[in-house]
Protein backbone atom coordinates (compact mmCIF):
# COMPACT_ATOMS: atom_id res chain seq x y z
CA UNK A 1 0.00 0.00 0.00
CA UNK A 2 2.91 2.35 0.71
CA UNK A 3 4.26 1.98 -2.83
CA UNK A 4 0.80 2.50 -4.32
CA UNK A 5 0.37 5.69 -2.28
CA UNK A 6 3.81 6.90 -3.39
CA UNK A 7 2.91 6.31 -7.04
CA UNK A 8 -0.45 8.07 -6.75
CA UNK A 9 1.11 11.04 -4.94
CA UNK A 10 4.00 11.28 -7.40
CA UNK A 11 1.47 11.66 -10.22
CA UNK A 12 -0.70 14.14 -8.32
CA UNK A 13 -3.73 11.83 -8.53
CA UNK A 14 -6.53 12.36 -6.02
CA UNK A 15 -9.78 10.97 -7.44
CA UNK A 16 -11.17 8.92 -10.32
CA UNK A 17 -8.08 6.71 -10.34
CA UNK A 18 -7.98 3.01 -11.20
CA UNK A 19 -4.85 1.13 -10.11
CA UNK A 20 -3.62 -2.16 -11.49
CA UNK A 21 -0.95 -3.99 -9.49
CA UNK A 22 1.20 -6.67 -11.13
CA UNK A 23 3.79 -8.83 -9.41
CA UNK A 24 6.06 -10.82 -11.71
CA UNK A 25 8.96 -13.21 -11.13
CA UNK A 26 11.38 -10.43 -12.02
CA UNK A 27 14.13 -9.90 -14.55
CA UNK A 28 15.66 -12.78 -16.50
CA UNK A 29 18.94 -13.27 -18.31
CA UNK A 30 16.92 -14.71 -21.19
CA UNK A 31 13.18 -15.07 -21.92
CA UNK A 32 12.93 -18.58 -20.48
CA UNK A 33 10.45 -19.94 -17.95
CA UNK A 34 12.90 -21.91 -15.80
CA UNK A 35 13.65 -20.18 -12.46
CA UNK A 36 17.41 -20.50 -13.02
CA UNK A 37 17.04 -17.71 -15.61
CA UNK A 38 15.79 -15.26 -12.97
CA UNK A 39 17.92 -12.37 -11.75
CA UNK A 40 17.14 -11.17 -8.24
CA UNK A 41 13.69 -10.96 -6.75
CA UNK A 42 10.21 -10.15 -8.01
CA UNK A 43 9.27 -7.06 -10.00
CA UNK A 44 6.29 -4.95 -8.91
CA UNK A 45 4.50 -2.88 -11.53
CA UNK A 46 1.94 -0.24 -10.46
CA UNK A 47 -0.23 1.20 -13.24
CA UNK A 48 -2.49 4.09 -12.20
CA UNK A 49 -4.86 5.65 -14.74
CA UNK A 50 -7.76 8.05 -14.71
CA UNK A 51 -10.68 5.72 -15.28
CA UNK A 52 -14.22 5.92 -13.93
CA UNK A 53 -17.12 3.54 -14.42
CA UNK A 54 -20.10 4.63 -16.52
CA UNK A 55 -22.87 5.11 -13.96
CA UNK A 56 -25.55 4.49 -16.60
CA UNK A 57 -24.31 0.91 -17.03
CA UNK A 58 -25.18 0.27 -13.38
CA UNK A 59 -28.75 1.33 -14.20
CA UNK A 60 -29.31 0.13 -17.77
CA UNK A 61 -27.39 -3.13 -17.41
CA UNK A 62 -25.45 -5.37 -19.78
CA UNK A 63 -26.07 -8.31 -22.13
CA UNK A 64 -24.39 -11.69 -21.74
CA UNK A 65 -24.05 -14.95 -23.63
CA UNK A 66 -22.80 -18.37 -22.62
CA UNK A 67 -19.49 -19.01 -24.31
CA UNK A 68 -17.89 -22.30 -25.34
CA UNK A 69 -14.62 -21.66 -23.50
CA UNK A 70 -14.70 -23.20 -20.02
CA UNK A 71 -12.88 -22.56 -16.78
CA UNK A 72 -9.78 -24.60 -16.01
CA UNK A 73 -9.14 -26.96 -13.13
CA UNK A 74 -6.73 -26.56 -10.21
CA UNK A 75 -4.47 -29.30 -11.60
CA UNK A 76 -4.11 -27.60 -14.99
CA UNK A 77 -4.69 -23.84 -14.64
CA UNK A 78 -6.04 -22.88 -11.24
CA UNK A 79 -9.12 -20.72 -11.93
CA UNK A 80 -8.96 -19.16 -8.45
CA UNK A 81 -5.62 -17.44 -9.09
CA UNK A 82 -5.69 -13.99 -10.67
CA UNK A 83 -2.69 -14.38 -12.95
CA UNK A 84 -1.69 -12.87 -16.29
CA UNK A 85 -2.06 -16.32 -17.84
CA UNK A 86 -5.68 -15.79 -18.87
CA UNK A 87 -5.91 -17.31 -22.32
CA UNK A 88 -9.26 -18.93 -21.61
CA UNK A 89 -10.73 -15.68 -20.25
CA UNK A 90 -9.40 -13.81 -23.28
CA UNK A 91 -10.97 -16.39 -25.59
CA UNK A 92 -14.27 -16.03 -23.74
CA UNK A 93 -14.07 -12.24 -24.02
CA UNK A 94 -13.46 -12.47 -27.77
CA UNK A 95 -16.37 -14.90 -28.17
CA UNK A 96 -18.69 -12.46 -26.39
CA UNK A 97 -17.42 -9.50 -28.39
CA UNK A 98 -17.91 -11.30 -31.70
CA UNK A 99 -21.47 -12.07 -30.60
CA UNK A 100 -22.06 -8.36 -29.97
CA UNK A 101 -22.61 -8.61 -26.22
CA UNK A 102 -20.76 -7.30 -23.19
CA UNK A 103 -19.41 -10.40 -21.46
CA UNK A 104 -19.39 -14.17 -21.63
CA UNK A 105 -20.70 -16.58 -19.00
CA UNK A 106 -18.22 -19.40 -18.53
CA UNK A 107 -19.17 -22.88 -17.36
CA UNK A 108 -16.92 -25.10 -15.29
CA UNK A 109 -15.68 -28.53 -16.34
CA UNK A 110 -18.86 -30.11 -14.94
CA UNK A 111 -21.20 -27.90 -16.96
CA UNK A 112 -22.20 -25.71 -14.02
CA UNK A 113 -22.29 -21.91 -14.23
CA UNK A 114 -19.02 -20.53 -12.89
CA UNK A 115 -18.28 -16.89 -13.69
CA UNK A 116 -18.04 -14.31 -16.45
CA UNK A 117 -14.80 -13.70 -18.29
CA UNK A 118 -13.91 -10.63 -16.18
CA UNK A 119 -16.58 -10.42 -13.46
CA UNK A 120 -18.32 -12.69 -10.98
CA UNK A 121 -21.88 -13.77 -11.78
CA UNK A 122 -25.06 -13.91 -9.65
CA UNK A 123 -28.71 -14.70 -10.25
CA UNK A 124 -31.84 -13.97 -8.21
CA UNK A 125 -34.62 -16.55 -7.91
CA UNK A 126 -37.67 -16.13 -5.67
CA UNK A 127 -35.88 -13.57 -3.52
CA UNK A 128 -32.76 -15.74 -3.13
CA UNK A 129 -29.33 -14.76 -4.43
CA UNK A 130 -27.32 -17.55 -6.06
CA UNK A 131 -23.69 -17.58 -7.14
CA UNK A 132 -21.34 -20.39 -8.06
CA UNK A 133 -19.69 -22.64 -5.50
CA UNK A 134 -16.51 -20.63 -5.98
CA UNK A 135 -14.45 -23.68 -6.88
CA UNK A 136 -13.84 -22.51 -10.46
CA UNK A 137 -13.93 -18.71 -10.21
CA UNK A 138 -11.79 -15.94 -8.82
CA UNK A 139 -12.51 -15.18 -5.13
CA UNK A 140 -13.47 -11.62 -6.04
CA UNK A 141 -13.43 -8.95 -3.34
CA UNK A 142 -16.72 -7.43 -4.55
CA UNK A 143 -18.21 -10.92 -4.79
CA UNK A 144 -17.42 -11.50 -1.11
CA UNK A 145 -18.76 -8.07 -0.12
CA UNK A 146 -22.07 -8.83 -1.85
CA UNK A 147 -22.33 -12.21 -0.16
CA UNK A 148 -21.62 -10.59 3.21
CA UNK A 149 -24.15 -7.81 2.55
CA UNK A 150 -26.82 -10.41 1.84
CA UNK A 151 -26.09 -12.20 5.09
CA UNK A 152 -26.05 -8.93 7.06
CA UNK A 153 -29.41 -7.86 5.61
CA UNK A 154 -31.31 -11.16 5.90
CA UNK A 155 -31.19 -11.85 2.15
CA UNK A 156 -30.86 -15.56 1.45
CA UNK A 157 -27.62 -16.16 -0.44
CA UNK A 158 -26.17 -19.46 -1.66
CA UNK A 159 -22.79 -20.45 -3.06
CA UNK A 160 -23.77 -23.54 -5.01
CA UNK A 161 -23.69 -25.43 -8.30
CA UNK A 162 -26.44 -24.54 -10.77
CA UNK A 163 -26.92 -24.77 -14.51
CA UNK A 164 -28.04 -22.59 -17.38
CA UNK A 165 -31.69 -23.61 -17.08
CA UNK A 166 -31.77 -21.87 -13.68
CA UNK A 167 -30.12 -18.81 -15.24
CA UNK A 168 -32.55 -18.57 -18.14
CA UNK A 169 -35.54 -18.74 -15.78
CA UNK A 170 -34.07 -16.39 -13.15
CA UNK A 171 -35.92 -13.30 -11.97
CA UNK A 172 -32.79 -11.14 -12.06
CA UNK A 173 -29.06 -11.41 -12.70
CA UNK A 174 -26.06 -9.23 -12.05
CA UNK A 175 -22.29 -9.27 -12.17
CA UNK A 176 -19.76 -7.88 -9.71
CA UNK A 177 -16.29 -6.41 -10.10
CA UNK A 178 -13.93 -4.05 -8.33
CA UNK A 179 -14.14 -1.37 -11.01
CA UNK A 180 -17.91 -0.98 -11.52
CA UNK A 181 -19.33 -2.65 -8.41
CA UNK A 182 -22.69 -4.30 -9.14
CA UNK A 183 -24.01 -4.28 -12.72
CA UNK A 184 -27.43 -5.68 -13.75
CA UNK A 185 -27.53 -8.31 -16.50
CA UNK A 186 -30.78 -7.72 -18.38
CA UNK A 187 -30.32 -10.20 -21.23
CA UNK A 188 -28.67 -13.63 -21.24
CA UNK A 189 -28.47 -15.84 -24.33
CA UNK A 190 -31.10 -13.59 -25.98
CA UNK A 191 -33.48 -14.18 -23.07
CA UNK A 192 -34.76 -11.03 -21.36
CA UNK A 193 -34.58 -10.92 -17.56
CA UNK A 194 -36.46 -8.61 -15.18
CA UNK A 195 -38.38 -7.12 -18.12
CA UNK A 196 -35.14 -5.79 -19.57
CA UNK A 197 -34.56 -3.49 -16.59
CA UNK A 198 -32.52 -3.49 -13.41
CA UNK A 199 -34.20 -5.80 -10.91
CA UNK A 200 -35.43 -4.58 -7.52
CA UNK A 201 -33.14 -6.80 -5.47
CA UNK A 202 -30.18 -5.85 -7.66
CA UNK A 203 -30.98 -2.17 -7.05
CA UNK A 204 -31.26 -2.82 -3.32
CA UNK A 205 -27.86 -4.50 -3.27
CA UNK A 206 -26.35 -1.61 -5.23
CA UNK A 207 -27.62 0.81 -2.58
CA UNK A 208 -26.31 -1.36 0.26
CA UNK A 209 -22.97 -1.63 -1.54
CA UNK A 210 -22.79 2.14 -1.95
CA UNK A 211 -23.52 2.61 1.74
CA UNK A 212 -20.78 0.14 2.64
CA UNK A 213 -18.24 1.98 0.47
CA UNK A 214 -19.20 5.32 2.02
CA UNK A 215 -18.87 3.79 5.49
CA UNK A 216 -15.41 2.39 4.75
CA UNK A 217 -14.15 5.29 2.65
CA UNK A 218 -16.10 8.46 3.53
CA UNK A 219 -15.69 11.28 1.06
CA UNK A 220 -13.61 14.21 2.19
CA UNK A 221 -15.73 17.22 3.08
Amino acid sequence: MEKISETINANGMTTGVHVRLIVSRGLKVTPYQHPNANIGGSSIVIIPEYKEADEMVNIEGIRLITVKTRRGTPDSHDPRINSLSKQNCINACIEADLAGVDEGIMLDVNGNVSTCNSTNFFIVRDGEVWTSSGEYCLPGITRKVVIDLCKENSISVYEMDFQLKEVHSADEAFVTGTFAGIIPAIEIDEKILSHGKRGLLTKNLQELYGQKLHQLYPKQQ
